[in-house]
């Protein structure tokens, strides 16, 4: 082989389109996935004009069969599976959870959690039985996966569940030599982390702006994790804006 395959969810912006890129630039022949198509082909056509390897493949991350027939071609096409970035994502406007309906509920479990276990479990199942075996699973998870903003029990307990996945997953993948971790972002600058700027509701109710960094920073630490030998892991990393409110008090 030539080069590795790397699966990539929620690729057509924010950190999934930038760590794509990142991991095409490095070697990898890169399986980007997401739900809109048409920036999803801009996303992969971009790769491919830098000398890079990538194909956009539209999936419902959510949904079981989607997945399966995902993992499915991406073997066909190119016979194993070397890393998924399980990046897939969403959220809803800050609300105290008597005003959260179930629906909203779902929506984001659904886009986080079931995409993060269903696309896991292919990936886990490909890279257990492959010759050579082995692999990697890096989750998106969150600063909220330590400690929540106001109004936003959705997203925290999906992400505190992240942690869950990724602890099990490196737990049942040591025999196989299938690494898992987790990188928690704090503040990048994307269409959902970029509302910092503007300001963001605070512990004490206040409302501050939060400096936020260069997705392409994440992208980096993704590409770090990524370059490890089998035998070594991250379990978990940290990457955040220097000055944002998460350690210490107020």
């Amino acid at each position: 082989m030539s080069r590795q395959i790397a699966i990539v969810t929620g690729a057509s912006s924010g950190i999934g389109k930038v760590s794509a890129r990142a991991l095409a630039r490095s070697g990898f022949a890169v399986v980007l996935v997401g739900r809109r198509a048409v920036e999803l082909e801009n996303a992969a056509a971009s790769i491919r004009d830098d000398g890079g390897s990538a194909k956009a493949i539209v999936v419902d991350v959510t949904d079981p069969g989607s997945v399966e027939r995902l993992f499915a071609e991406v073997l066909d096409r190119h016979g194993r599976v070397d890393l998924l970035f399980n990046n897939a994502g969403s959220n809803i406007p800050a609300a105290e959870i008597d005003a959260i309906d179930f629906d909203q509920w779902r929506a984001v479990q659904d886009a986080i959690v079931t995409s993060t276990f269903l696309c896991t479990r292919e990936a886990f199942r490909i890279m257990k039985a492959q010759k050579p075996g082995g692999g990697r699973i890096i989750n998106n998870g969150s600063i909220s996966a330590h400690a929540p903003r106001p109004g936003s029990a959705p997203y925290t307990a999906a992400k505190h569940a992240i942690t869950g996945l990724t602890r099990s997953t490196a737990l049942d993948g040591r025999r196989y030599a299938i690494a898992c971790g987790q990188i928690d972002v704090g503040n990048a600058d994307t269409k959902m982390g970029g509302r910092m700027k503007a300001g963001v509701i605070q512990a004490d109710g206040s409302l501050r702006e939060e400096p936020v960094i260069d997705p392409e920073h994440v992208a980096n630490a993704v590409l770090t994790m990524a370059s490890l030998p089998l035998d070594a892991n991250i379990l978990t990393m940290t990457i955040m804006a220097t000055a944002m409110p998460f350690v210490g008090r107020g």
